[in-house]
């Protein structure tokens, strides 16, 4: 009997491995660190911030706090009855002014390159246009078609399966994509709104959606799943009740959802067609 409950403990591991997984994509409770990465920019976000500033953060807090321990057991007044009357040290001063110098270059070469490829996206296999209104999301299809629809939070009496649909990220109208390919989103506000921000953590996506103005990022899905972000701009007095909720799927289920999307909301062409007044 022993060799079952070795195989029960590891079909139980192997149950909250998936478990764990399927709410890698929405906040969970105690974590401690990013999402998992789930697009290949949140994986030069994740490594940037775990093997090159997290190591240099802790190394400086490190080393003040020693100085500190330090000045404090080696100069006090017991210690240090008749204190120095030197005032001015060369070799320090160059010291911390040359070395942080040092430090902030270091992190700028990486971090440059991460920003130059956040924003310069590859060519495009699909492309979004999100305009954020207060308080929900519109989206549009501009190359398969022009269809449009509009993504709002649910409600807690319409939520029928509260592990499926968390509370306030789940919504009536997810953004479908496929999974591994390109997908440049346009964002932008709607021109008598405020400014909103589009931000998606397991992708690595954040970028401010500002009324008159078009701005541009992109992602490219590893695995399929809902996959959820919020507004992250202070944007009123619903701000929190806005989420982005992206669903990925295979090609196949993409295009079958395409055909039924595209008779669904034929007569929605443009943002102005699907949303209401400001509320």
């Amino acid at each position: 009997m022993r060799w079952q409950n070795v195989l029960g403990v590891a079909a139980g591991a192997a149950i909250l491995f998936q478990m764990n997984a399927a709410l890698a994509a929405q906040p969970a409770a105690k974590a401690l660190g990013f999402q998992d990465a789930a697009s290949p920019i949140m994986h030069e976000i994740t490594s940037f911030h775990n093997y090159i500033l997290l190591p240099i953060i802790t190394a400086v807090v490190l080393f003040v706090l020693g100085l500190l321990v330090w000045c404090m057991v080696r100069y006090n007044s017991k210690s240090n009855p008749t204190p120095s009357k030197n005032s001015h040290n060369t070799l320090i001063e160059v010291l911390w002014t040359v070395v942080p110098i040092l430090i902030l270059i270091f992190i700028a070469i990486p971090s440059f390159r991460l920003l130059y490829n956040e924003y310069s996206p590859p060519p495009a296999d699909l492309t979004v246009k999100a305009t954020g209104y207060s308080w929900y999301w519109n989206y549009t299809y501009p190359d398969q078609g022009g269809f449009a629809f509009d993504s709002r939070m649910l409600e807690d009496k319409d939520r029928k399966d509260p592990v499926a649909q968390p509370r306030l990220l789940a919504v009536d109208n997810e953004l479908v994509v496929p999974v591994n390919k390109v997908v440049v989103v346009q964002v932008t506000a709607d021109p008598m709104g405020v400014i909103h921000a589009f931000a998606l953590p397991a992708f690595g996506v954040k970028v401010d959606a500002v009324p008159g103005r078009l701005n541009e990022v992109w992602f490219k899905a590893e695995r399929t799943g809902i996959y959820y972000g919020q507004c992250s701009e202070l944007c009123g007095a619903n701000h929190s009740f806005m989420p982005i909720s992206i669903r990925v799927v295979e090609q196949a289920e993409f295009d079958a959802w395409l055909a039924e999307a595209k008779q669904k909301y034929a007569d929605n062409t443009a943002p102005e067609l699907t949303t209401a007044a400001l509320k």
